[in-house]
């Protein structure tokens, strides 16, 4: 695995943007590679929103969390192989054509959702997808980041993450915009299909990288596209870098297994490597990717029953999460990656503990079930099997037999019924009452939501970017594809982990012990970025080397 995350600064992305009319070649090749990240934003928000209306279509998966779980968590799974099978095709095939596979696994996959007549083929498109999102996360970066000059290459590297963070909000404006059209669910996963098809036009008409078409001994085509790329007073010594470069790397081709041995084996590189993995662990663990692949659902446990309301609100989390990356660029060279993680977690710790808080306050303040409702001749059937007096909202989502909440028609407080689902559901709805099957009526569903925006707010310009470039500053140049490589890969396992657990998690402990499980594990995760996590911005690596070598907290915290 090649590449990593460039840093960029204001005159990177002045001159960046002064490329509409100087140099639109490489606006052209880094915008048809950014469409992979748009794609990968718009997948991983996307879900959030059509596992509603999955839900209410297949009645199965709104009975089993670990069906929804696995809608959504199949898509990580993918990413993983598609990752791993992607850095091989990169080195065997080129960045290009990894791209055009891209596409088609984004477009088959998104084809296959869009028909799905059961929720089994929801979960082998959901593999397809993942298997794009996987290739493009690590391909589209490393085309920009190869196929543009130096002096700009931060910047238009950064905007990858921008259109991440921007693919994610359009998923969810186009969730929003197809709730009231037949087939809802369909079309926003079939969406996708759409720039899927635009990039692939857009790349077939765009060259190889010319640092892979260099190692492929095919010089001439690698520097006809340099020449395009460069202005010409700086082509020559391009040439000259690249040959050196590839030259270096060439003369160290051990295999990845002997590489994987090296650096463990290394005390300097292991004790980056543990560093590394910390951070792209913790940006996991903090429950970032439950917030949102989950976020309507957890808008709907904070008390709003409605579909389209969970969304709309759900918005605020995603636009955050793109003002936050934004954030990010302004301050990651000025306070300092270490400084900024430790205070996005202080932050994060703070905030995760509030919604426990919260959640559990309207835990204990559930409307109760009314008796009367369970006893009317007209309602009998629908009273839920289990149900037993004395019940109050918070129990009757809790049957076994999946019952869901009937509010009160007078005032969402006042005890309701608790009916089984489906057909209670229906009944509900068509007497104009709200029916609850996530969370419960109560008055403190704003608070939940100032606590998820905060939250997010904390995040993003902190651990959202920062442990990527850490992971592309602590590794000597040798070890950094491999090292890098090997953190990512439990960054992805870390967000299978979370996405496969978290409604199982909110099953067995409540809404208010999975945030503060979240908690628990963020307030871990800031004493182990105190203990092992050295502060990388402007430090050679020879310096880094040495405080690796001592263990210097001391000399961390200086910093």
């Amino acid at each position: 695995m090649e590449g990593g995350h460039q840093k960029a600064d204001k005159a990177e992305f002045k001159e960046c943007l002064s490329l509409i009319w100087r140099q639109p070649y490489v606006l052209r090749l880094a915008f048809s590679a950014g469409i992979g990240g748009l794609l990968f934003g718009y997948d991983t928000g996307v879900i959030s929103g059509a596992l509603l209306y999955i839900r209410d279509e297949f009645h199965e998966v709104d009975r089993k969390t670990v069906l929804q779980e696995t809608i959504v968590s199949m898509a990580v799974a993918g990413a993983i192989i598609g990752a791993a099978v992607g850095g091989w095709m990169n080195d065997r095939f080129g960045r290009r054509l990894s791209i055009l596979t891209a596409d088609v696994l984004f477009f088959v996959g998104a084809v296959i959702m869009a028909v799905a007549p059961h929720y089994a083929v929801i979960i082998l498109g959901r593999i397809f997808v993942g298997l794009g999102v996987g290739m493009a996360s690590m391909t589209s970066p490393l085309y920009i980041s190869e196929a543009s000059p130096a002096r700009i290459r931060g910047a238009l590297v950064s905007s990858n993450g921008l259109l991440i963070t921007g693919g994610q909000f359009l998923s969810y404006l186009i969730n929003l915009a197809f709730t009231r059209v037949p087939g809802t669910w369909r079309w926003m996963l079939g969406v996708a299909g759409l720039p899927a098809i635009v990039q692939f036009v857009l790349m077939l008409m765009l060259p190889e990288s010319p640092r892979w078409l260099y190692r492929k001994n095919r010089k001439q085509e690698a520097e006809e596209i340099l020449r395009k790329i460069y202005p010409p007073h700086e082509v020559d010594d391009e040439i000259q870098a690249l040959r050196l470069s590839v030259e270096a790397e060439n003369a160290d081709r051990a295999g990845v297994f002997t590489r994987i041995g090296s650096a463990w084996g290394d005390a300097v590189v292991r004790k980056g490597l543990t560093a590394g993995i910390i951070c792209q662990v913790a940006q996991q663990l903090v429950g970032i990717n439950a917030v949102m692949y989950y976020s309507p659902t957890i808008v709907q446990l904070a008390g709003f029953a409605s579909n389209k309301t969970a969304m709309a609100l759900s918005l605020v989390t995603s636009g955050l999460n793109a003002v936050g990356t934004v954030l990010s660029m302004c301050f990651v060279d000025r306070v300092g990656r270490r400084k900024l993680m430790l205070a996005s977690l202080t932050g994060i710790v703070l905030f995760l503990g509030l919604l426990g808080g919260v959640f559990h306050a309207a835990a204990a303040n559930s409307p109760p079930v009314a008796a009367d409702a369970a006893a009317a001749p007209l309602y009998r059937n629908l009273t839920c099997p289990d149900y037993i007096p004395n019940w109050n909202c918070v129990s009757c989502l809790k049957a076994s037999s999946q019952c869901g909440f009937c509010g009160s028609p007078v005032g969402h407080l006042l005890p309701g019924a608790c009916w089984a689902a489906p057909p209670g559901g229906d009944v509900c709805r068509r007497e104009g009452r709200a029916w609850y099957t996530k969370g419960c009526p109560s008055d403190f569903g704003w608070a939940a939501l100032f606590g998820l925006a905060a939250f997010i707010l904390c995040y993003a310009p902190g651990m959202g970017t920062v442990p990527w470039i850490v992971n592309s500053e602590i590794y000597p140049l040798r070890y950094r594809g491999i090292c890098g490589g090997m953190a990512a890969v439990c960054n992805w396992v870390s967000n299978l982990v979370v996405s496969q657990s978290f409604l199982s998690l909110t099953q067995a402990l409540g809404s208010s012990g999975t945030f503060f499980l979240f908690c628990g594990f963020s307030s871990a995760s800031f004493v182990l970025i105190s203990l092992f996590v050295p502060e990388t911005m402007g430090v050679p690596f020879e310096e880094l080397e040495e405080v690796l070598a001592r263990g210097s907290l001391g000399r961390w915290w200086r910093r």
